[in-house]
């Protein structure tokens, strides 16, 4: 609830919260292009926040993804991303989300190589997380860039906590995890499902 201004004195005024654009603002936008990221193979890709320009590459990306991976990911199975849900993926609300996509400039047109995403729970000041990479580029420390700059972007907002979901065979992710500081517990009901939490 905003704090209320007092009108009654001339002299006195309760200045207004920042907009959300303001309280959410990076200090240092990142270009347009991006950050260079290099892979443990030597292939470069650039990492961003993603734009509402990404929905044509978003859709492109999800018809490379097996058909587990997309079950995996939406809990049920997909044969394409529809325009709407690829519209509102990429246009995202700044106070109750963040994401960021890998970028591979090196075919034309540019392709998402992966995407990480928290969903913001405000009330509850925790974020779940999501981060999906293309198989072919798996194991390449992609997941690993993607997982460290969610945690920093909740950091960076004042967030106690950030989970997520993983299947108990994505070893790697796990991995990765328990090395960021994260914990495990298995899923009641989920036979396979860990849900992994760190502590900000």
């Amino acid at each position: 609830m905003q704090p209320a201004i007092d009108f009654s004195s001339p002299t006195r005024s309760t200045p207004l919260p920042p907009r959300s654009n303001q309280r959410f603002a990076r200090s240092e936008a990142l270009p347009s292009t991006g950050e260079p990221v290099a892979t443990r193979d030597g292939r470069l890709l650039q990492v961003r926040p993603i734009e509402p320009g990404d929905v044509a590459a978003l859709r492109r990306c999800f018809t490379r993804l097996p058909a587990e991976d997309i079950r995996r990911r939406f809990l049920h199975s997909l044969t394409e991303l529809p325009e709407p849900m690829a519209q509102r993926l990429c246009h995202i609300d700044p106070e109750t989300e963040a994401a960021f996509v890998l970028v591979d400039g090196g075919v034309s047109p540019a392709e998402l190589r992966g995407v990480g995403r928290v969903f913001i729970d405000v009330a509850a000041d925790t974020a779940e997380f999501s981060v999906l990479v293309e198989r072919e580029w798996t194991r390449l420390g992609l997941g690993a860039e993607l997982m460290r700059r969610l945690v920093a972007t909740c950091r960076e907002r004042g967030l106690t906590e950030i989970w997520g979901y993983v299947l108990v065979e994505n070893r790697p992710m796990l991995r990765l995890c328990s090395e960021l500081g994260f914990t495990s517990r298995m899923v009641p009901d989920e036979p396979g499902v860990a849900q992994i939490t760190l502590r900000l």
